[in-house]
C-alpha cells in the first residue's frame, strides 16, 4: 500500500508541474479548482476548473 501511495503522489506532482509549465498559473488554478471540486463534491467548483482548463487547452485553436 505505501508503494501505491508513493507512486500516486509522484504522478500528481508530475501532472501539476507539467500543467504549470505548459499553461502557467492559470492552469494551476484550474487544476486546483477541479481537484477541490471533485474532492468536496462541489459541481460549481469542479465545473469552473474544468472550463478554465478547457479554455487554456483550446486557446491556440480559437485565436483570431
Amino acid at each position: 500500500m505505501p508503494v501505491l501511495a508513493l507512486i500516486s503522489a509522484v504522478v500528481v506532482i508530475t501532472i501539476e508541474q507539467l500543467v504549470q509549465w505548459r499553461y502557467g498559473m492559470a492552469g494551476l488554478v484550474g487544476l486546483l479548482l477541479l481537484t477541490i471540486g471533485i474532492r468536496a463534491n462541489s459541481p460549481r467548483c469542479s465545473t469552473a476548473g474544468a472550463v478554465l482548463l478547457a479554455l487554456l487547452v483550446a486557446r491556440p485553436a480559437v485565436s483570431w
